[in-house]
């Protein structure tokens, strides 16, 4: 019997070549999808010229082979061995995403012989021949493929009706580009904004706290008052009362001692990384997944596991390796100081191998390819300076996880302070001991995802408990609150990512917390690179922030068509998909409710035409915070080709309208964007309180309002 294994990319096939050999038949990649979904006027002509129409067709939208880079080449040599072959064995990556990038080529040749599935999570050898050792009939995975398609066919009629709707009845007369709208994209502007709003209303507060040094018989430490925020002292006369009362203070001191423990970071997935990355060396999302897809697939290298990652975890079988993946990287100079010749397996949910973490996710987290080991150093020397950078996290991490816990000795001190005729007030500090480095050693105090360190640690004189102290040289010390920060890209994605604390209903909350955010790990710098793009967001430095076209679009959507704006919409969908996958409904029925939906949104933003939203406009300075300055980068719009299917962050660009919108590089002319009503509350709020003439263009003029803002704010009492 002919058999054909499709997998889903070239490294999937070489894993399963060098597991399996020819013993189930040939081998053949795809790469990724390697169809597309029709263009809206190859379905029905009419739809060629852009308007407010819904674009559903009767049926489905048929699929057509993708002509991009050697995706043709790669569907014929499939298509050619499913004319010759007797069975087919699909070994695409198990998620939804999968099956359809899969079975979507047997439907489209119409090929009618047996499918088997093969399910696998890890691509070690044991991990692949278990797999095809337990082949399932892929009809078993028929719901899954008809939730893939219903996600698609959605995605196409919502993405694109909207956003061919918002192009045409929002831009301002005479300005070209795209309004993009999408189910992961206007919710991501939508996190931006809301955050930049927060920041311009932040109201800085100011607060104070004492400190004080004792004295024991062993020494001399710090102790500090200072109250939760709830309980914050915001009068410096309080403040002074209790320094005064501090000064000369003896009394005995109430000390507790604890011995604690603390375990590894959890492992890399792509969010994790990118954030890290932008945290640590100011690199983009799009920078990280670019070295780490080069370390994994750059020519002889392919030093790391598959990097899209979207889980923390290994697999059991995955244990096997971890003697051998440990014993290279220890031969390395770099990591030749640690001693982990007994390596700890951490098993189970709060460990790093867990196989029902796995389930139904694709790509187990980001480590080492233990299939190099034996070729380290060449390797290595083929690396660039960033390729080395990351590629030695990625090892630090995974080392980490094989390495007992941080051991280390807590002491808790406290001293009550009278103070007549109230309550006494609390003065205390924290000190930490190391007792066993254990995994720390890997990372040298800079390991990501951290802990904060307990307050006002430092290292403490003997002291036990019951102890007379003295306090002296007290001192207050003003303090005020900060704005929550701005995103950069990794903290943009990780938001992404746990897009559920942006939603109410507790059930929406728990199933976009399944479904792990908004977009993919595989999409979502895209999604942000699109925005920018459309000048919807631009880049400040290290920094994420909207445009006046962004804040603009996000504030209308919100008024108008919230769902457009909220990460929950995902979730309904999800659970629309789920209900396929149970059996509970028909992918069809799934699609039609979007469409319906879409529908009613159409007119929504039909009902706000001439609201003349302008992209050209560059993007404002951003107003500093406190602890910073900076300065803005303007974005910018630039035409791209319709697409059938866009991810979100590619939308398709207008008809012949379209031109590029470059910011000049001189002082912004009005935008023609009125600004929003927070800030317009916020310039007059201003203007009364310090006195000052509000100009008349600040009401009407959102570039004028920032302006007049940024003037006058950072200086408000």
């Amino acid at each position: 019997m002919a058999t054909v294994i499709i997998t889903e990319k070239s490294s999937q096939a070489k894993d399963l070549r060098a597991a399996l050999g020819d013993r189930f038949g040939r081998i053949l990649p795809a790469e990724g999808h390697l169809l597309r979904l029709a263009e809206p006027d190859e379905v029905n002509p009419a739809w060629k010229r852009w308007s407010s129409a819904l674009l559903k067709p009767d049926g489905l939208y048929p699929t057509r082979p993708d002509p991009n880079g050697n995706k043709p080449a790669k569907f014929q040599a499939i298509a050619s061995a499913l004319k010759a072959c007797d069975r087919v064995i699909l070994a695409t990556d198990c998620d939804r995403e999968g099956q359809l990038i899969g079975q979507e080529i047997l439907e489209h040749v119409g090929f009618r012989g047996p499918v088997l599935r093969a399910i696998f999570t890890a691509q070690d050898p044991k991990t692949i021949r278990d797999a095809f050792d337990r082949l399932k009939p892929n009809a078993e995975l028929r719901p899954v493929y008809e939730a893939a398609v219903a996600r698609q066919q959605a995605d196409q009629i919502f993405n694109l009706s909207l956003t061919r709707t918002a192009t045409t009845t929002l831009l301002a007369p005479g300005v070209k580009g795209v309004i993009g709208i999408g189910r992961v994209k206007t919710p991501t502007l939508a996190i931006v904004c809301l955050r930049e709003l927060e920041i311009l209303d932040f109201k800085p507060e100011d607060y104070f706290e004492v400190t004080a040094t004792a004295t024991v018989e062993a020494g001399t430490f710090l102790m500090r008052h200072a109250p939760p925020p709830k309980d914050r002292i915001k009068d410096r006369a309080r403040a002074e009362a209790i320094a005064a009362a501090a000064e000369g203070c003896r009394g005995p001191l109430a000390v507790t001692v604890e011995e604690k423990r603390q375990g590894p970071p959890r492992l890399f997935d792509l969010p994790a990384l990118q954030k890290t990355c932008g945290q640590r060396w100011g690199w983009n999302a799009d920078k990280t997944l670019a070295v780490a897809q080069e370390l994994y697939d750059g020519d002889g290298k392919k030093l790391i596991t598959y990097p899209r990652a979207e889980a923390r975890y290994l697999s059991e079988n995955q244990i096997a390796d971890v003697p051998a993946i440990v014993g290279a990287l220890t031969a390395l100079r770099g990591f030749a100081h640690l001693d982990i010749s007994r390596p700890v397996i951490r098993k189970g949910k709060s460990g790093h191998f867990h196989d029902k973490s796995l389930e139904g996710v694709s790509h187990h987290a980001i480590v080492p390819n233990v299939n190099v080991l034996n070729d380290l150093e060449p390797r290595l020397a083929r690396l660039s300076d960033d390729e080395k950078r990351l590629f030695a996290l990625i090892c630090r991490s995974y080392l980490a996880i094989v390495m007992p816990d941080y051991e280390y000795r807590q002491t808790t001190i406290t001293m009550p302070v009278p103070m007549p005729p109230g309550k006494p007030v609390e003065f205390r500090t924290i000190g930490r001991v190391p007792i066993r480095l254990g995994w720390k050693q890997v990372f040298g105090g800079t390991e990501p995802g951290a802990p904060a360190e307990p307050e006002n640690e430092q290292t403490l004189p003997s002291v036990n408990d019951g102890d007379p102290a003295t306090l002296s040289d007290a001192k207050v010390e003003a303090k005020r609150t900060q704005p929550p920060p701005r995103y950069n890209e990794g903290t943009l994605i990780d938001a992404m990512q746990n897009a559920w604390r942006f939603v109410e209903d507790p059930a929406l909350r728990d199933r976009l917390k399944e479904a792990k955010g908004i977009g993919t790990p595989a999409t979502r710098a895209e999604v942000i690179k699109g925005l920018k793009r459309q000048n919807m967001l631009a880049t400040d430095g290290k920094l994420v922030v909207p445009t006046p076209a962004g804040l603009h679009l996000f504030e209308l959507l919100r008024t108008s068509a919230p769902v457009l704006v909220d990460p929950g919409t995902t979730a309904v969908w999800e659970m629309r998909l789920d209900e396929i996958v149970t059996g509970r409904a028909e992918f069809r029925h799934v699609i039609d409710g979007i469409a319906t939906e879409a529908e009613r949104l159409i007119g929504a933003l039909r009902s706000r035409r001439g609201t003349a939203l302008d992209l050209g406009a560059p993007a404002p300075p951003v107003r500093k915070a406190p602890s910073r300055r900076r300065a803005a980068a303007p974005g910018t719009a630039r035409k791209r080709k319709s697409a059938a299917a866009p991810a979100d962050g590619e939308a398709p660009a207008a008809p012949k309208r379209r031109r590029a919108a470059t910011p000049r590089k001189v002082a912004p002319k009005p935008s023609g964007n009125p600004p929003t009503e927070k800030m317009l509350a916020f310039a007059n709020s201003l203007a009364t309180r310090k006195g000052v003439p509000l100009p008349p263009e600040v009401s009407t003029d959102f570039d004028a309002c920032r302006k007049f803002l940024d003037a006058h704010a950072k200086a408000s009492p």
